[in-house]
């Protein structure tokens, strides 16, 4: 699988979590360089524009991105 091809500007990507490294690590093994297509994140950049991803959304956060996209 591929990594997400938004990493280089990904805040999540780049040390949001910089307090919780091994979460962080665990969450950028799983969604950023595994499946992330399943990423809250990327879900709300591809039907929205990055620029309706919240700074707060973490990648597990489906359902709240869900929520973002059906507002729109």
């Amino acid at each position: 699988m591929p990594n997400c091809p938004s990493l280089s500007s990904c805040p999540f990507f780049n040390n949001k979590m910089c307090s919780r490294p091994a979460l962080a690590e665990m969450y950028k093994k799983r969604y950023c360089k595994g499946n992330y297509e399943i990423c809250a994140r990327f879900k709300v950049s591809k039907a929205l524009g990055k620029e309706h991803v919240p700074n707060d959304l973490f990648p597990n956060q489906s359902d709240k991105a869900e929520n973002l996209i059906n507002r729109k």
